[in-house]
């Protein structure tokens, strides 16, 4: 691999950085154009639905695209969506090699538009800066390879593990900072879930509440993108009012076949797409749904019995847990609750990804082992 195409591979991945909260379900990328050693253009890819980095590139580099490099971080795709596609964009206007960091996992994409460029007499160099291009898109990966989108569950606790103090009060047990940071953990998702319990003890918004904006490659302000918010409530016990019902993305409500149609009704008429699951309606099954609606990044905010049922059913690719520097005692509830498990061997073992400051608490990301080898 040359020293300039990791140079401008790395160019691309920062560009493609800029839309970590905005182009569910698609993946994020970046591209750069570069013609006799100069840059002359570049984009990244905002949201679904608009153009893709390529495009952004193209239609800033204009005429001098002719005989040059594009640096791209996905396989330039191949097929007519919302848009059309990019290879036969990068053919059309005269490029004459292409550089990506990864095949596209997408099966309607999947190494035809690598085919295409070769077909049409382009020189194509793969795989460079291919681990951080998967960095960029774990959850599009999973969705497109495993059928389900990627989770991750968020918690926040004491130091001595309770997530709520023996009054049931738990907001709030972390400082502004970590619900900031939380705040950019749900820009980041494409869906954002909890249980029945949580929504009716808390009453969250599970909205995005972040201050500014997202600025798109052609320099339009665009408002934070929200993931949808969904509920397992499998009795129906959700109220239609509270905070879920108000501004924010739709609202999905699972449950189960067997739940009063009565009740279904009452929600869907406040606003809520309630779904009936067969039975077991549960995770998977909830996880299966989103996926087919082309979730990549699942963000569980959830209570112990909700985020044991995760955890026990190997449906947990990372932790994010805030700790907090205070003490709740026995009392306090804990952070799971999980079938008896005796003796060490028994227990779940978590592989840590990295531990840090944020404000006066600490952020601790953690993956389950047993997961370690199916990451992307």
């Amino acid at each position: 691999m040359h020293a300039e195409d990791a140079r401008y591979m790395a160019r691309a991945l920062r560009l493609a950085e800029r839309g970590m909260a905005t182009t569910q379900p698609n993946p994020r990328v970046g591209c750069v154009l570069v013609a006799g050693g100069q840059v002359v253009g570049e984009g990244w890819h905002m949201r679904a639905g608009e153009p893709h980095a390529e495009v952004h590139a193209l239609q800033q580099a204009g005429v001098r695209a002719k005989g040059a490099t594009a640096y791209v971080t996905l396989e330039p795709c191949s097929h007519h969506g919302r848009t059309a596609p990019c290879s036969e964009a990068l053919i059309a206007a005269g490029v004459t090699r292409v550089v990506t960091a990864m095949e596209d996992p997408n099966p309607l994409v999947r190494g035809r538009g690598h085919a295409q460029l070769r077909a049409a007499g382009i020189a194509l160099t793969e795989d460079v800066g291919t681990a951080a291009a998967r960095a960029l898109n774990p959850g599009y990966i999973q969705r497109m390879t495993q059928g389900r989108p990627r989770v991750t569950l968020k918690l926040g606790a004491s130091l001595d593990g309770r997530t709520a103090a023996a009054d049931g009060a738990s907001q709030w047990i972390t400082g502004a900072q970590a619900r900031l940071d939380v705040q950019q953990l749900r820009a980041r998702s494409g869906a954002v879930l909890t249980g029945s319990g949580t929504a009716l003890a808390d009453d969250p918004a599970l909205n995005v509440r972040l201050p500014g904006h997202g600025i798109a490659p052609d320099g339009r302000v665009v408002a934070w993108h929200q993931p949808l918010r969904a509920v397992l409530d499998r009795r129906l016990r959700l109220a239609p009012r509270g905070r879920l019902f108000g501004p924010g993305g739709r609202l999905l409500v699972y449950t189960a076949e067997s739940a009063a149609p009565d009740r279904m009704q009452v929600l869907r008429a406040a606003g809520a797409e309630v779904i009936a699951l067969p039975e077991p309606a549960g995770p998977a099954a909830a996880l299966a749904h989103l996926a087919g609606l082309g979730v990549n990044d699942v963000l569980v905010e959830a209570g112990p019995t909700l985020a044991g049922a995760f955890l026990a059913a190997h449906l947990v690719d990372e932790l994010v847990i805030y700790l907090a520097p205070s003490v709740l005692g026995n009392g306090g509830r804990g952070m799971f609750e999980l079938p008896d498990r005796v003796g060490l061997d028994a227990r779940i073992r978590l592989r840590i990804l990295e531990v840090r400051a944020v404000g006066e608490d600490w952020r601790v990301r953690a993956a389950p082992v047993q997961q370690e080898t199916e990451a992307p």
